[in-house]
């Protein structure tokens, strides 16, 4: 009797350490990296350890891997068959199941080893793992972790069996982003309808997302409306336009817009005339900056910054100035909907007969939306 209970015992021990193998494994696929790596900067050992581990999925599976077939292997060896002996014993003493009692005495111990191995050793463990993966990442590590150090020979083996049998059969390793942008708008999708993000919020990170896929020349304004200013008109032309068209900064040309000069800022020319100083546009006049219409948005946005320019001209393949973008075009690309709430303008207008009305400047991509 006393076997039968240390092989009961033994089972079940072999069950748990399996359960805790399968809680260890989908803690550590499941957990966020962004939070591991933020409690690793906190100073936290075991969330280092747990990244480090989560950074290198082969080395971990495998590990697990070898610890869920080496268990196995024990259940299998001690898998009952005493105990199947001994309710095959108890059921030979009952007349209906005497011819069967061995037969019926394995069918129940493999049965209930069964629905333990999944209860204890999948569902349960795997349950937990989802509920706070982060914390049980770390809680784990040292211990997965120095059973990576021991396995470590023959994890390596494994890893290149695995690898070299996908080459043979034509399949090639490749790293999947840890984060797509399809994933990123789906989780703030999910936020607005849970109430965690308003719709402005939503709307405002796809138009950010957007702004890669933009090209600079969707953005700018055409040179027909552009307002600059002439080298050589007289100063009082020059101010009567400006007053007429007050901006930020005003593009410098030479008779013809072709012949671009440069750009001056309206605070320079603000400071030449309240100063009385001569009105030499030149001396404040700063050197242009030329982009293709064919650059991102983003990229736009980055010669900004490194230039601390603000403004630039748009040019086509042929060197033909096409138009003006700033700062501010970009910027209202992403919030253009709060710059149509104060304006009271927009680019679609429905029209008595049903059919629309469409600005020929609306970007095709929002005309789609």
């Amino acid at each position: 009797m006393d076997i039968i209970w240390i092989e009961i015992g033994l089972i079940l021990f072999l069950i748990v350490l399996n359960g805790l193998l399968a809680l260890s494994e989908l803690a550590l696929v499941s957990a966020r990296k962004t939070r591991l790596e933020q409690l690793a900067k906190e100073g936290d050992a075991r969330a280092a350890i747990a990244l480090k581990l989560a950074n290198s999925p082969d080395n971990f599976l495998s590990t697990i891997q070898i610890g869920i077939t080496f268990i196995g292997i024990l259940a299998g060896a001690f898998g009952g068959a005493t105990l199947a002996e001994e309710i095959g014993r108890y059921l030979a003493g009952v007349p209906l199941f005497a011819p069967y009692a061995e037969a019926i005495g394995v069918t129940i111990v493999v049965f209930c080893i069964t629905y333990l191995s999944l209860i204890l050793g999948e569902l349960i463990p795997k349950r937990i793992a989802l509920n706070d993966p982060e914390n049980l990442a770390c809680l784990v590590a040292p211990a997965i972790n120095l059973l990576s150090r021991l396995a470590h020979p023959l994890v390596i083996l494994l890893s290149s069996s695995t690898n070299l049998s996908l080459r043979i059969f034509g399949f090639k390793a490749t790293i999947a982003p840890a984060v797509t942008e399809e994933e990123i708008k789906l989780l703030i999708d999910k936020g607005t309808q849970a109430g965690t993000f308003q719709e402005f919020e939503q709307d405002t990170i796809e138009r950010v997302f957007r702004l890669a896929d933009r090209r600079v020349s969707v953005l700018m304004t055409p040179r027909a409306d552009i307002v600059w200013l002439n080298l050589n008109e007289s100063p009082e032309e020059t101010k009567h336009k400006i007053a007429q068209h007050k901006y930020s900064s005003y593009p410098l040309a030479r008779d013809r817009f072709e012949n671009i000069a440069g750009v001056i800022r309206g605070k320079d020319l603000l400071s030449l005339i309240m100063e009385g100083k001569p009105f030499d546009l030149e001396k404040i006049c700063r050197p242009p900056l030329f982009v293709y219409e064919t650059t991102p948005a983003v990229k736009a946005m980055e010669l900004f910054k490194k230039t601390k320019m603000h403004i630039a001209f748009v040019v086509d393949e042929y060197g033909t100035t096409q138009g003006l973008v700033t700062f501010g075009d970009i910027l209202r690309s992403v919030f253009e909907d709060v710059e149509d709430t104060v304006e009271g303008e927009s680019d679609i207008v429905k029209r008595e007969d049903g059919s629309l009305l469409v600005s020929g400047s609306l970007p095709l991509d929002e005309f789609m939306d």
